[in-house]
């Protein structure tokens, strides 16, 4: 038997018409697509709410959930879970700690904190690449207002910060010797202090909000272990102004899963693509349409 691991999707990599092959044809996607529509207020299988920018954190949990419950029953059951960012709340429904209808009232709000505090704390991200992530670090730490946000993978590290700051350590970052410096199309410098104002907002509406027991282990982007009942609000919070470390989650489920196959849960194929270069021996699948879908369902049974 397989020893599997999903991996959620996180925010970025979302296209048009995302889901709506789903909708059409998988009922169980689709009863998850119309539970979302009925908390929300609108209706997320039209294409116009499902692409809407305002709307993608919504989305991408409902798609990546809808997904999962679709696959639920025909694939074995996963043994460690993560996601990058977002995914991380699509892991913490599937694990069946956060229900889901109370994650997308949540995810809601979340999206909302960050626009704000975006528009409070301007600034902006870029990826670096093909520099050592301690070099990245440590050319940050000299620079007042550029962190280091997201660790992808050896060979790649997203800084964010105010505009002069990352501009500033763009600029440090060429002549270290980094191969390419890519700016990002994001409204919010995710994952730094400049998200404090969101934090902070975040932590006073998970206080109603109720966690149920872990049926399968999450790993958490910012602790690198996974979600504990006691930890996983302050860890939530705790995210928007810390660096992910998907290179991390990746070696932890590996190291204490054993996992042989991992699955990207959600649109785009950039984790299991992080996955590839971190996890040489790795068996790596996406799902995130009806084609998708039916490849992996193939690939999975055929291989056992």
């Amino acid at each position: 038997m397989k020893k599997i691991g999903y991996l959620f999707s996180g925010q970025g990599s979302q296209f048009a018409n995302m889901g709506a092959d789903l909708y059409q044809s998988e009922p169980t996607y689709k009863q998850v697509i119309d539970a979302a529509s009925e908390v929300l207020g609108f209706d997320l299988s039209q294409p116009d709410n499902m692409d809407d920018p305002q709307n993608v954190q919504m989305a991408i949990l409902a798609m990546s959930f809808g997904i999962y419950q679709t696959i639920a029953n025909e694939l074995p059951a996963p043994v460690a879970m993560t996601g990058l960012s977002l995914g991380e709340y699509s892991g913490l429904v599937a694990s069946q700690a956060l229900d889901f209808k109370t994650a997308i009232a949540l995810i809601k709000d979340r999206s909302h904190y960050m626009e704000q505090a975006g528009i409070n704390h301007p600034g902006s991200m870029a990826a670096i690449l093909k520099l050592a992530p301690s070099k990245v670090t440590e050319i940050c730490q000299t620079i007042p207002e550029a962190f280091p946000a997201n660790y992808n993978t050896a060979t790649q590290t997203v800084i964010g910060g105010t505009d002069a700051g990352v501009k500033q350590a763009c600029e440090e970052l060429k002549a270290a010797g980094a191969k390419r410096v890519v700016p990002l199309k994001v409204a919010v410098a995710s994952h730094t202090p400049l998200m404090q104002e969101a934090s902070d907002n975040l932590a006073k509406r998970l206080k109603d909000v109720k966690f149920s027991p872990f049926q399968v282990p999450v790993i958490s982007n910012t602790t690198v272990e996974p979600f504990t009942d006691e930890n996983v609000k302050a860890t939530l919070r705790a995210q928007l102004i810390n660096p992910t470390h998907f290179e991390g989650d990746l070696n932890y489920i590996k190291d204490h899963y054993d996992v042989d196959t991992l699955i990207e849960i959600g649109p785009g194929e950039t984790l299991s693509r992080f996955a590839k270069k971190t996890l040489k021996d790795v068996q790596t699948y996406h799902i995130d349409s009806v084609e998708t879908l039916n490849a992996v369902k193939q690939a999975i049974h055929t291989e056992d």
